[in-house]
Order: C-alpha cells, then sequence, then structure tokens
C-alpha cells in the first residue's frame, strides 16, 4: 500500500492543483519511483489510497499496466490519517502481511528484503535522525522496536504491517502510531536501520534536496 491522500500544505502552492505525489522529482513523479522499485522487487500489486486532488491520481496512474503493476484505489472522502486510510483499505488488502509506504519519501531503499518476522504484528524501517526530526521516533535494540530508548531513529514511512495489527480498531481517523505504540509495548514489532539513501519530501526545500542527492537520472 502507497499512502497517497495527503494534501501537501507545506508543498503549495504545488499543491494547490497537483496532488503531492504526482509532483516530479529526479524526473519523473514521485509516486512512480515507488511503483518502479516496488515493481523490481517482485510487489506487483498495489494499494494506493486517496483524497485531495484523487482523481488526478487515478487518471495518471491508471490500472498501473504501464508501470507493470496492477493498482486498486482505495478513496477517502474525509481525512483519515494514516492509521484510519489503511483501515478502510484492509478490505482491498487481503489477510496476509502488506508492504507500507509513505508517498511523500524519496529513497533507494531495496524493498525485496523486507520481510515479517514471526511473531510480529508489525516491522519499521528507520533512518537516523533528519535535521527537521531531531528527536526521532522509536528506539532499536536487537532488531525490535522500542518506547523507551535513550537514543531513537526516526520512521522512514516504510514498513510491513500485518492485518491483525488493526483488529481492535473501528472505521474512523486515527494515527498509524494509535495500533503500534501498544503492539510495540507487547514486543510484536520488529524493525531494522535503512542503509541508503532517504529524503522526507514534505517541504520544497527538501524537494531540491531530494534532487540534489538523488540527481536527475536516478
Amino acid at each position: 500500500m502507497i499512502l497517497a491522500a495527503g494534501k501537501g500544505e507545506r508543498m503549495r502552492p504545488l499543491t494547490l492543483s497537483l496532488p503531492k505525489p504526482l509532483i516530479e522529482v529526479n524526473g519523473r513523479p514521485l509516486i512512480e519511483h515507488h511503483i518502479q522499485a516496488l515493481a523490481a522487487a517482485g510487489i506487483t500489486e498495489l494499494v494506493i489510497n486517496h483524497a485531495w486532488l484523487g482523481a488526478q491520481l487515478e487518471a495518471a496512474l491508471g490500472d498501473g499496466s504501464q508501470l507493470g503493476v496492477t493498482i486498486r484505489f482505495s478513496a477517502e472522502g474525509e481525512p483519515l490519517e494514516t492509521g484510519g486510510g489503511i483501515f478502510r483499505a484492509l478490505p482491498l488488502l487481503g489477510s496476509a502481511p502488506f508492504v507500507l509506504v509513505n508517498g511523500d519519501i524519496r529513497t533507494d531503499f531495496a524493498f525485496g528484503t523486507l520481510a515479517l518476522p514471526a511473531g510480529c504484528l508489525a516491522h519499521l524501517v528507520l533512518v537516523d535522525n533528519p535535521l527537521h526530526h531531531p528527536d526521532g521516533d522509536f528506539g532499536l535494540v536487537d532488531g525490535r522496536i522500542t518506547l523507551d530508548a535513550p537514543e531513537r531513529l526516526t520512521y522512514s514511512g516504510i514498513a510491513v504491517l500485518h492485518p491483525q495489527l488493526f483488529a481492535e480498531r473501528t472505521a474512523g481517523a486515527f494515527k498509524l502510531v494509535d495500533v503500534l505504540r501498544p503492539a510495540i509495548a507487547a514486543g510484536q514489532v520488529s524493525g531494522q536501520w535503512l542503509d541508503g539513501r532517504w529524503v522526507d519530501v514534505g517541504t520544497l526545500e527538501r524537494l531540491a534536496e531530494a534532487e540534489r542527492l538523488f540527481g536527475t537520472a536516478s
């Protein structure tokens, strides 16, 4: 699943008339980098949620066949945040663990390396804390995500989730962290550190950073 429902308010004026995932980075729309990387890893059945200017996303990507994948869309008429958006899409995602990718990051992460260890409900990929998020999100100790480690890393926006993570939730708006925290406390969330390039393309400045880091040929 690729999360693509945000308004991208910090990217205005670009996002006043264009959904953020369609903003070009390194020569093609941001979301296409994800789709091509997922397809290269053998992940070809995709669900993409949308809200703000979502019709443009559907028109641009279609059924995904031109990119070698199959795309189904989960339309949100109201803001559902990350957790609520995933919950709404669960009927499309099925009963097996699935890869989750934030639509507004740029990375060279190898999606084919992802796995969900036995007994875990989630596996998170973490990065070194960027300047705009110096305090981080979670600790990583011996391959497990923790809430109380003295040194924390930042969630990259890449994960593997099991649908059972949402078993106690109902429809509505909620954050992904709302279901992650109880699972982390129960020792059911594993993690790894991303050894590679990564940018959270959340502002015009970080859009320029992604262009520099990856180059026009990436």
